[in-house]
């Protein structure tokens, strides 16, 4: 088993709470845009909120975060009772793509940085980054039958990547945790927003044609 290296603390757990609350608002949101009751919005928030973590937690041999710090369904919970009372039109699809960039990039260091603080090398670290950033998402449009996010190409997982990679580069070269973490998720953050602002993807495969 994995135990957690004490000479590199993990990045900021505000990382994690503004992660865990921004993909909790989009699994709520996707319940809500299709009528559900408070309970099915409650159940898409915990598993979009959770879920990158829960994988990230079960691979890296840790605890399973969300079952024993009892914030972060507490944070899931409120996220849906918000959206719950509030009209649907109040959410516009920019804004939270706005939101949800924040989140991903914040959600991918906080991954990568759990990661190396259990002893995980530093590519491995950086793919459970990734993972925390982007499983939620893809649990949640499979519930909603919407595409997954792997399936488009626009720039979501690159930037989730390159939060992560970055955090992982930073911190093994010698950079303070908490420099390397703003840094990572800034470059993360703008990646996206610049996905979102231009439209901006990836080449599609091309070798049918």
């Amino acid at each position: 088993m994995l135990t957690p290296v004490a000479i590199l603390p993990v990045a900021a757990p505000w990382l994690d709470l503004v992660g865990l609350s921004v993909f909790a608002a989009s699994g709520a949101l996707a319940a809500a845009k299709r009528g559900q009751t408070m309970v099915t919005l409650t159940f898409f928030a915990l598993v979009t909120g959770v879920g990158g973590g829960t994988v990230r937690d079960l691979l890296i041999d840790a605890p399973v975060f969300w079952v024993h710090d009892a914030r972060a369904a507490a944070v899931c919970l409120g996220v849906a009772i918000v959206i719950w009372i509030t009209p649907v039109r109040w959410w516009r699809d920019a804004a939270l793509d706005w939101f949800d960039a924040v989140g991903l990039a914040a959600y991918a260091v906080y991954g990568a940085g759990k990661a190396l603080k259990y002893g995980v090398p530093p590519i491995p670290a950086a793919v459970m980054g990734v993972v925390t950033a982007c499983v939620g998402g893809i649990i949640r449009d499979v519930l909603a039958g919407e595409p997954s996010i792997l399936m488009r190409p626009e720039l979501y997982v690159t930037a989730a990547a390159l939060a992560s990679a970055l955090h992982v580069a930073m911190v093994t070269m010698g950079v303070p945790p908490a420099m390397s973490a703003a840094v990572a998720t800034l470059a993360g953050f703008t990646l996206r927003g610049a996905a979102i602002h231009w439209h901006l993807g990836l080449p599609a495969y091309r070798g049918l044609r």
